[in-house]
């Protein structure tokens, strides 16, 4: 399949100015010449931009604009070809159709940027930075997609592995003369490159939670009693009237989940129904999600109405959805609707009953007061997970669980230096480490891998 010539639009459907055709393969330039007769396309050179009508046999479709990339000179290293015609689906729909009658076929999704991989254009590890650059929604995941297309991760993981790699080939030359019982390879300078390669992979995984903050978005669950202006907050922080706002309690039975972007970084924060014991079926049910979202959160934002005589209940409820790696933030809100001395103790009474460390803002969503403290201290939040010594941010699942069996081989080569046991196993656990470093750039990798990973881009990338 990998000597056919494949076509697929490039650009979303929908109607624009101008839509992008991608054709790729050994015949894509005599593919394409069937339909436009304006130029000889094989005696054009690289990099160059051609006009002419795309045409059906006698019919032309379009008037477009070809540009021709020889090989290896393409994102693919193959000849390609790409068409820009005016941005009707319908002339999209006519020219891929005309392609196909030429000899092409559509592509697969993720084909393209697959056969890029498969010529050695680009590692996988990159290949997955650039579904990343097309997905990121902020700043922040932008820097960490482009910083791994230019090859970060790769760069990192080579240099651990070119050097692994020599003792292993050392450890592989003991097996091939174990007769004559001789080491080759420096048991203590081996040692030491396992101590740094630990290093390196811890600083690496570590680095997962504020990639996973940055490429998913951080979860924050806005969690209170009925009425302690949860649905406010969540229109104050959105600047609309997103949620639904009444004195009348338990108004929000469902939860409702909006992206909200703070210093470049997304935060995906979730209204939730009220805490309370109720007897209504529905609401009862909101509770219960609530309960669920906390789960899954990382920040907890808990509301407390500034005017309650008796904040027991509050106590009792955020202790019991406490987790140890849970950020507690605790809102007195309302502060409008009281005096200064009414909320001023509010505070201490929280630092005296919750053990958990937590930060404590008092606000108003309706006269906006504290509103950017809260966005700080979320914002800070997800800054303090970021390492200034790693350039190199993990993003992806599969890396991290990469790195992890590498660093558990890593552990176990050490074991095997400490206990002197034989080189065969040594030998074996070294080959581990290396294999779970070589799958993050596809150095070491199986169809199904590729299959999984290429299956969610789009068509035409």
């Amino acid at each position: 399949m990998n000597n056919d010539t494949i076509c697929a639009l490039a650009t979303a459907n929908g109607i624009g100015a101008l839509g992008i055709i991608r054709v790729s393969g050994n015949e894509a330039l005599s593919v394409v010449q069937k339909s436009f007769p304006a130029k000889k396309l094989d005696q054009q050179k690289s990099h160059t931009i051609h006009y002419g009508y795309f045409m059906d046999e006698e019919e032309a479709i379009d008037e477009v604009m070809l540009s021709i990339f020889l090989a290896p000179k393409s994102f693919t290293t193959e000849n390609s070809v790409e068409i820009a015609f005016h941005g009707s689906p319908h002339i999209g729909k006519r020219i891929l159709e005309t392609l196909i009658k030429n000899g092409a076929r559509m592509a697969k999704a993720g084909e393209f940027t697959l056969r890029a991989f498969i010529n050695g254009r680009i590692d996988l590890s990159q290949a997955e930075a650039i579904a990343d650059v097309i997905a990121s929604e902020n700043e922040a995941s932008r820097k960490v997609a482009i910083n791994q297309l230019k090859g970060g991760i790769t760069n990192e993981i080579s240099l651990l592995r070119t050097d692994l790699l020599n003792f292993v080939s050392l450890i592989e030359l003991e097996l091939d003369f174990a007769e004559e019982d001789v080491e080759f390879a420096d048991r203590s300078a081996l040692s030491g490159l396992l101590d740094k390669i630990e290093l390196k992979l811890n600083s690496l995984i570590e680095s997962f939670q504020y990639g996973n903050a940055i490429k998913n978005g951080t979860a924050v669950a806005i969690i209170g009693k009925p009425n302690a202006g949860k649905s406010t907050l969540l229109n104050a922080l959105l600047k609309e009237e997103r949620a639904i706002v009444s004195n009348i309690a338990g108004t929000t039975r469902d939860t409702i989940e909006e992206v909200l972007h703070i210093k470049g970084h997304a935060f995906r924060l979730i209204d939730t129904a009220g805490l309370r014991e109720t007897v209504d079926e529905i609401e009862a049910i909101g509770v219960k999600k609530a309960k669920e979202k906390v789960e899954n959160a990382n920040i907890l934002v808990y509301l407390a109405d500034a005017a309650t005589v008796d904040f027991s209940e509050d106590i009792e409820m955020i202790q019991s959805l406490l987790r140890e790696d849970l950020k507690l933030i605790i809102c007195a809100t309302k502060i409008d609707e009281v005096t200064p001395t009414q909320y001023e103790t509010v505070e201490d009474l929280f630092r005296n009953a919750i053990t958990h460390e937590f930060d404590f803002i008092k606000i108003s969503a309706v006269e906006n007061q504290n509103i950017q403290d809260l966005k700080n201290e979320l914002s800070s939040y997800v800054e303090q997970l970021k390492s200034q010594e790693n350039n190199v941010v993990i993003t992806n699942q599969r890396h991290f669980e990469a790195l992890r069996k590498s660093l558990e081989a890593t552990h176990k080569v050490k074991e095997a230096i400490s206990f002197q046991i034989s080189t065969e196993l040594l030998a074996y656990e070294l080959r581990n480490a290396l294999e779970h470093l070589g799958e993050i750039s596809g150095e070491v990798t199986n169809d199904e891998v590729l299959g999984n990973i290429f299956s969610k881009f789009c068509i035409g990338k």
